[in-house]
């Protein structure tokens, strides 16, 4: 065995070398955080009990945000607390769900659900009965009068099936139900619309019609069914955006499947927002999740390509670093863009379940800006307001066409895939 030969005393290394320059410094990894809502944004207030009917006097909806002041008074209410405390419960209700498990759950199977169901499939049945009128126009169908005629004449027997028997009470919780398919003299739908069929689910709360433990079932199975129904009326008779701020705003016609979607996707493991950019992800997983189907549909009705050029606010948001920070955007948008819009608001309607507050439309007859320099008194179906005498102002609005019936129409001129941009889209 051969033995070692030692080195000469010069080539013994004295000191070890330094590599302390060479070598990269170590940082400890960052632990990836469980998601948590926006400490900013606006918590979800205590459902309040259900009101006691004994000798209950319905009342039939009417309008009381007549000016700033009422929606002053509204604000500061507890009506607008129990729709605030409604919806964000909804919302709550399907954290870290998806419609396929609420399908097949037992709140599924619940009486009230299954009624809801088949009164929004009539819904769908009546649009079929009254198809558009051949106008070649995109702007608003006025067939779309006669559908909204038929589904007045339907109302008492829905709530019939519902178990709302009370002539008076039809009247009141139907009333809410009415408006949550457009507006038919102005031919126009929008999130204030959207809003009346949650009001209409609140009330049938109030009545004990719906049951909390039904709540995801509403917000999964309800509220899509509610939304089909609602695409279809679009693209049937075109109804042009209520309030439309373009491509400016969230969405031309809907808000919340954003808030409940967004819910839904909170601690997903792999959706992450940008994910709205991936259009497999979104085609796959858009039967399961709001935002997602959302997305899809919006995607499917415009007529360019890409959400930075169609819907630019929903682009900026998918840069959101988790879905908490846009579930708690969505929800301050809830208040500033709904709730809190004197346009969306004044349309509310409040009845004996929605109360309005004593004071509300006092000073209806009284002149508004009567010291305003520049500004013209109008009034937009019966509320009085001011603006500039050179803009139409916000709650006025230019018409502006529906971006289904723009693609619609254009595909009946053989124009395909290959679309014009819309003015105003």
């Amino acid at each position: 065995m051969p033995t070692a030969v030692p080195l000469p005393d010069a080539q013994i290394p004295t000191h070890p070398p330094d590599l302390s320059k060479k070598l990269p410094k170590l940082t400890p990894r960052r632990r990836i955080q469980p998601e948590e809502s926006p400490s900013n944004a606006p918590p979800t207030p205590a459902l309040p009990q259900k009101p006691s009917l004994e000798g209950h006097k319905f009342l039939k909806p009417s309008r009381r945000i007549l000016s700033e002041r009422d929606h002053e008074l509204f604000i500061a209410s507890p009506t607008h607390n129990l729709i605030v405390s409604f919806v964000f419960t909804l919302s709550d209700s399907v954290r870290d769900t998806t419609i396929s498990n609420v399908a097949k759950s037992t709140a599924a199977q619940d009486p009230a659900i299954v009624a809801l169901l088949a009164v929004l499939d009539e819904a769908d049945a009546i649009l079929k009965q009254h198809p558009a009128l051949d106008t070649g126009s995109r702007f608003g169908n006025p067939a779309f009068r006669d559908f909204l005629a038929s589904v007045e004449n339907t109302l008492p027997s829905w709530h019939d099936k519902l178990g709302v028997k009370d002539q008076e009470a039809q009247q009141e919780v139907g009333t809410y139900l009415a408006n949550a398919f457009g507006n038919g003299s102005r031919i126009d739908y929008g999130s204030g619309h959207e809003l009346n069929f949650i009001l209409w689910l609140l009330c049938l709360r109030q009545l004990s019609v719906v049951k909390e433990e039904t709540f995801p079932a509403l917000a999964l199975l309800v509220f899509p069914r509610y939304l089909k129904v609602m695409r279809d009326v679009q693209s049937t008779y075109y109804l042009e955006p209520a309030g439309s701020h373009g491509v400016w705003g969230l969405d031309d016609y809907q808000f919340l499947p954003f808030l409940f979607g967004a819910s839904q996707l909170v601690n997903h493991k792999h959706i992450r927002p940008l994910s709205i950019h991936n259009d497999l992800i979104v085609e796959e997983c858009s039967k399961d999740f709001l935002y997602l189907d959302q997305i899809h549909w919006v995607n499917s009705t415009k007529t360019v390509q890409g959400l930075r050029w169609h819907s630019p606010m929903l682009d900026d948001i998918s840069s959101a670093k988790s879905w908490a920070k846009v579930e708690g955007g969505m929800r301050k948008m809830f208040f500033g863009e709904v709730l809190r819009k004197l346009p969306v608001a004044q349309h509310f309607l409040f009845g004996s379940l929605l109360p309005a507050t004593e004071a509300m439309s006092k000073d209806a007859e009284e002149r508004v800006g009567e010291d305003d320099v520049g500004e013209v008194e109008v009034t937009v179906d019966g509320m009085k307001h001011v603006h500039s005498a050179n803009s139409w102002g916000d709650c006025c609005g230019i018409k502006v066409p529906s971006a289904v019936g723009a693609r619609l129409e254009a595909r009946k001129n053989g124009e395909g895939g290959q679309l014009r941009r819309v003015p105003f889209d």
